[in-house]
């Protein structure tokens, strides 16, 4: 006899259902006082992805904002640690960070995502997972040669010397966003007025606003 849990393993899709909770999103943006969002920056290794999301959210923390950070590295060192650096397992792992990042918007968070997510066709998957206008890409433009001047982890070097293969930008491509809700030029804008432009676009469109 099979036990309850090689039941449930077994059992077909149809037996997976959504379950609606009774508290809607409506209920928790009111309680926050602010429309849950995804802010998806994207952009190539030491373009300043992560330097400007974490001024970000301090920003929108200082603003009483109810916010998460989500970043590369760290989603690697946890929920993806299992995942490589191939095509599939990039793919995979904007998947995942779509979906959670969905789930933190549902709970009324202003979620914050910071990752190279090189490819079109991934980014546009995580967007397809949210209802219009609660995914908010931002490209944080760098000139590849900025990125290698700054090379904060030494990637670069190590990827010019074949040490690192599949390092996007050098043997692995990266697809620039062609329609952005925000484009911030890091090679020319420091970090605060980076962050401004984008704080002016949320509240232009109102996502700090129940």
């Amino acid at each position: 006899m099979s036990t309850p849990y090689e039941r449930r393993e077994n059992a077909s899709e149809a037996e997976v259902v959504w379950h609606r909770a009774s508290v809607t999103r409506a209920d928790r943006a009111r309680l926050k006082g602010q429309r849950g969002c995804c802010i998806w920056l994207t952009g190539l290794s030491g373009s300043g992805k992560s330097t400007i999301a974490n001024a970000l959210e301090v920003a929108l923390h200082q603003a009483g904002r109810h916010t998460y950070l989500l970043d590369g590295d760290n989603v690697r060192h946890g929920l993806n640690k299992d995942l490589g650096m191939s095509d599939d397992d990039r793919t995979e792992n904007i998947r995942r960070v779509g979906e959670l990042s969905r789930l933190m918007v549902d709970a009324g968070l202003i979620v914050i995502s910071a990752f190279i997510s090189p490819f079109r066709v991934d980014r546009e998957s995580a967007r397809a997972l949210f209802e219009s206008g609660e995914f908010i890409e931002v490209y944080v433009n760098a000139s590849l040669d900025k990125c290698e001047e700054r090379d904060p982890k030494g990637l670069y070097r190590k990827a010019r010397a074949g040490l690192i293969s599949d390092f996007t930008g050098i043997d692995s491509p990266y697809e620039a966003p062609e329609r952005p809700e925000v484009q911030v030029c890091t090679d020319t804008n420091s970090v605060d007025a980076c962050v401004q432009q984008i704080l002016a676009y949320l509240t232009d469109c109102r996502r700090l606003t129940a």
